[in-house]
C-alpha cells in the first residue's frame, strides 16, 4: 500500500486516532508498537490502514480490526474504514522484542513502582484464589492496570474463575498474558492439556515461578496479584525470594482452627521480610430470607488472626473486610465472571470491592527511588 494519501491534514488526523487503539495482549498503543504501515484518505473520505500483526496466527486480529475501525470511524470526513492486515518481518519483530526486552524481573527494579500483593492463606478451601480475581477485577474497574499470576501450580483455578480459555501468545521466548475483565492472567493452567496434574518439586516450581516474573510481558502494571497455595511450601518462600518487597494479604474464615493455621502463613513474613498488609475473613455469613444473619462457621477467627498477627509481627496488621457466603459468588465464579463484574450490587461483592479499594489507595511510595534530580546548591 503506497504511504501517500490525498488528504494530509485527514491522514495526520487518521494517525493520531490510531494512536489510541491498544494491541490488546501487549496494552499498548499500535503507533508505538511500529504495528502501523501505511495510512492512506481517498478523496471520497475512504481511510485504508495497514496493521502489521506480531505473529500470523494472532488470536485477537478480529479485536485489531475491530478497535481501529471504531477508532478511525470516529474522525470527522471519514466515510469509510479499510482495514487490512499484514505480518510483521523478522526484522522488525526483533526490533519490537529489543523494546519490551527484559531480563531482569521488572517488579524489583529500583524505578517500579508495581504494588505486588500476595494473597496467602493457612488452608484451601477458604475462598482465596476467588477473592483474588475479585480483588483485581475490582481494581481494574477502578482503572489500575492489574495483573494475577496463578501461582498455585498444582491446584491452578485462576484462567477458569476469569473465564479465559486463550492461551498466552508467544513472541518467540516473550510471552503475551491473555486479558480478561481488563486484568492480564498468566497460569500454568493455560499450558497443560485438559485437567491434566502438574507433577513437580520444589526447584520446579520455583523455576515456574521465575519465568512467569522473566518472561512474560506484563508491561507497567498498578498492581501485581499473585495467588499462592495454601500453607508456607516451596512457592511461599521463592515469592519472598524473587519478590522480596512484596507484601502478603492473609485469607481465612471465622473458623478458629482455620485462623489458627492461617497465622502460620501470614507469619512466613517474619522469616522472608515481607510485609503482612492484611486479613480478609472469607465466608463470614449467610443472610437468610427474613433478614437475619446466620454464622455456619462461626464469628471472629479474621479479628482474632488479624489481633495476633499485630502482636506477633510487632507491625499493624487490619481486618480488612468480611466477605459474606452468597450463591451469586460461587455462580459467577463458575461462570467464568467474578462476581463484582457480573453482580456488584451482591453483598459479597460490596465487601470485596471496599477491600480492593483500600488496597488501591494506599500510596505507591517513593522512597528510595531514584527521580533523576541532581540537588545544586547557590
Amino acid at each position: 500500500m503506497a504511504p501517500t494519501s490525498t488528504d494530509a491534514p485527514l491522514e495526520a488526523a487518521v494517525r493520531d486516532a490510531l494512536a489510541t487503539v491498544q494491541d490488546p495482549e501487549l496494552r499498548r498503543p499500535i503507533t508505538e508498537l511500529g504495528m502501523v504501515d501505511a495510512v492512506r484518505v481517498d478523496a471520497d473520505g475512504t481511510a485504508h490502514v495497514h496493521v502489521l500483526l506480531t505473529i500470523s496466527g494472532c488470536p485477537l486480529r478480529n479485536t485489531i480490526v475491530e478497535d481501529t475501525t471504531s477508532a478511525v470511524g470516529a474522525v470527522a470526513g471519514i466515510a469509510a474504514v479499510d482495514v487490512q492486515l499484514g505480518v510483521m518481518t523478522p526484522e522488525q519483530r526483533a526490533a519490537l522484542k529489543e523494546g519490551l526486552k527484559r531480563t531482569t524481573i521488572p517488579f524489583t527494579e529500583p524505578g517500579s513502582l508495581t504494588r505486588v500483593i500476595a494473597v496467602a492463606s493457612g488452608k484451601g478451601g477458604v475462598g482465596k484464589s476467588s477473592l483474588t480475581v475479585n480483588l483485581a477485577c475490582a481494581m481494574a474497574a477502578d482503572g489500575l492496570r492489574v495483573g494475577i499470576i496463578d501461582a498455585d501450580v498444582h491446584g491452578f483455578s485462576v484462567p477458569g474463575l476469569m473465564g479465559i480459555t486463550q492461551a498466552p501468545t508467544r513472541v518467540d521466548e516473550m510471552i503475551l498474558p491473555p486479558v480478561a475483565h481488563g486484568v492480564k492472567v498468566i497460569s500454568i493452567g493455560m499450558f497443560v492439556d485438559g485437567n491434566q496434574p502438574v507433577v513437580w518439586r520444589g526447584p520446579m516450581l520455583h523455576r515456574a515461578l521465575e519465568q512467569f516474573l522473566t518472561d512474560v510481558h506484563f508491561g507497567d502494571l498498578d498492581v501485581l496479584l499473585l495467588d499462592l497455595p495454601p500453607g508456607t511450601g516451596d512457592v511461599a518462600i521463592s515469592v519472598g525470594q524473587l519478590l522480596p518487597g512484596s507484601s502478603i494479604l492473609v485469607a481465612t474464615t471465622p473458623q478458629a482452627s482455620a485462623a489458627a493455621i492461617a497465622e502460620r502463613a501470614g507469619a512466613l513474613a517474619s522469616q522472608t521480610g515481607q510485609q503482612v498488609i492484611g486479613v480478609v475473613e472469607n465466608m463470614s455469613w449467610l443472610e437468610l430470607p427474613d433478614g437475619e444473619r446466620m454464622y455456619p462457621f462461626g464469628s471472629g477467627g479474621g479479628a482474632r488472626l488479624a489481633e495476633r498477627l499485630t502482636a506477633s509481627l510487632g507491625t499493624q496488621v487490619p481486618l480488612l473486610g468480611e466477605v459474606p457466603l452468597d450463591p451469586r459468588l460461587r455462580e459467577c465464579a463458575d461462570a467464568g465472571s467474578p462476581v463484582v463484574i457480573a453482580a456488584p450490587d451482591t453483598a459479597a461483592a460490596r465487601a470485596i470491592s471496599a477491600v480492593a479499594r483500600s488496597l488501591s489507595h494506599r500510596p505507591r511510595g517513593l522512597a528510595g527511588l531514584n527521580l533523576g534530580v541532581t540537588p545544586t546548591r547557590e
